[in-house]
């Protein structure tokens, strides 16, 4: 009896801990974004417990949908049976002008093949917009990545644009949109080795962000020097008419040194904030979300 009652009262202790982190996480994010001329939403999850502050679902994912579509690209070609060296041709029509694309500034010319891991690591380490649109166009338009998705369990989310139409109609944007903690779930779940996908396809998706050359201001910031690791994925708009920025994110997985992780994504838009204002607001909600979960 008195060996259940302590048990009983070690678990109460522990929920009570652990809420009083939660509370006090979020209050300290509460403060970071207070203010702040921009919607900001954040959403955390650690040793599946979830977190979340300005949960909306209608964030514009910008670039982040390419974390989406880079998993429905690899359940495609999982399902036909086909490997990531699987190649297509790039043509110069491709490689469209007046868009990030350091594909098109580094092989201008087109005419060439491409492995699907190539242009999965320009989509998701460097942001590429036509390796974006080249995957859309050769194995899934966006609706058919939204409806791969919403097959592993996913809501709260919508993808139906490409690149190419955002670029042309900056209403487009608002077409991609997600809550963070849907985001925060998918990058979670493929962190965790727990999506519906290949090992092969799934070890792939987290070394290439692991890898990740944009944003190195935003979650990666205050980790620095700590010995712990983040693959990410960032997304970043034009401004629009008004002066604000559509969306500005950044969605990551965190593995600490000693051995625990968590995954943290916080969507900034309709910001009236420069841009490394910005930045700043998303690193300093990384840097409180790494020092109340590593205890530092």
């Amino acid at each position: 009896m008195k060996s259940r009652l302590f048990l009983l009262i070690a678990l109460a202790l522990t929920a009570a801990a652990s809420a009083s982190a939660e509370g006090t996480l979020k209050t300290q994010i509460r403060e970071i974004i207070a203010g702040a001329d921009a919607r900001v939403g954040v959403a955390v999850i650690a040793d599946g417990d979830t977190l979340t502050v300005n949960g909306s679902p209608d964030y514009p994912l910008m670039s982040v949908m390419k974390l989406h579509q880079a998993v429905a690209v690899a359940r495609i070609l999982e399902e036909r049976g086909l490997p990531l060296t699987t190649t297509v041709h790039i043509y110069v029509q491709d490689l469209k002008a007046g868009t990030w694309s350091p594909l098109r500034d580094a092989r201008p010319g087109g005419g060439f093949d491409m492995s699907v891991a190539e242009l999965l690591r320009y989509t998701l380490q460097q942001s590429d917009n036509n390796a974006c649109d080249i995957l859309f166009d050769r194995f899934a338009a966006p609706e058919h990545v939204d409806s791969i998705i919403r097959s592993m369990g996913f809501r709260d989310f919508r993808i139906a644009a490409t690149e190419d139409e955002m670029h042309r109609d900056l209403k487009k944007c608002r077409e991609n949109v997600s809550s963070p903690l849907s985001a925060a779930d998918l990058m979670d779940r493929l962190a965790s080795g727990t999506l519906p996908l290949g090992k092969e396809y799934a070890d792939f998706i987290r070394s290439t962000l692991l890898e990740c050359r944009t944003g190195l201001n935003r979650l990666p910031l205050p980790l620095e020097g700590s010995g712990a690791l983040i693959g990410h994925k960032t997304g970043t708009s034009d401004r629009e008419a008004d002066g604000r920025w559509t969306g500005i994110n950044d969605v990551g997985f965190v593995l600490l040194p000693d051995g625990r992780s968590y995954t943290l994504a916080v969507f900034i838009s309709d910001s009236a904030l420069g841009m490394e204002e910005n930045e700043k607001l998303i690193a300093d909600i990384s840097g409180a979300v790494y020092s109340e979960l590593s205890g530092r």
